[in-house]
């Protein structure tokens, strides 16, 4: 990811850290986007539209239709697969794995999630990447409320916030 302007260090104040690229930096923007997340609530399949303020599709999630494993297909605008998520079954903190494209091969696992905690109120994930095998720490916790409409990401065990919706 290219920034138009890049701050010369100093040596009162540190370099803030680059941001991680996790799925491609053609998702990135060294600027906030702003995209609205629309649920279609009349359909068979769990599907969503993530738009952006002029109404222009950028992403859509496909879901599964009667199918034995939960799983959803992020794609961008033109339809062509981003990310495959997949359920796990029978884990007790509803645990999900990410895939690049749509495969569910080991080789292209970009990371899992799962619930903080089994009793929750408001959602409380944490993600793991792909190299993170021990799982002692998450990489990232995204915590968020679909009533109250928001949700943040945050980098690790830390109250960096690195995403917002």
């Amino acid at each position: 990811m290219a920034y138009p302007y890049q701050p010369q260090p100093s040596s009162s104040a540190p370099m803030p850290p680059l941001p991680t690229t996790i799925i491609g930096p053609q998702y990135c923007t060294p600027y906030p986007v702003e995209l609205a997340v629309v649920k279609k609530v009349m359909t068979i399949a769990d599907n969503l539209t993530v738009t952006d303020v002029n109404g222009n599709i950028v992403f859509k999630v496909k879901g599964s239709v009667f199918t034995i494993r939960d799983h959803r297909v992020l794609v961008d605008a033109a339809g062509n697969p981003i990310i495959t998520l997949r359920r796990k079954i029978l884990t007790m903190h509803d645990r999900w794995e990410a895939y690049r494209g749509q495969s569910t091969n080991a080789k292209d696992l970009i990371f899992t999630l799962k619930r903080s905690s089994l009793m929750q109120f408001k959602t409380k994930l944490d993600v793991f990447l792909a190299g993170n095998t021990k799982e002692d720490v998450c990489d990232f916790k995204v915590k968020g409320s679909w009533f109250e409409r928001s949700c943040s990401v945050y980098a690790g065990e830390s109250n960096n916030i690195v995403a917002q919706v």
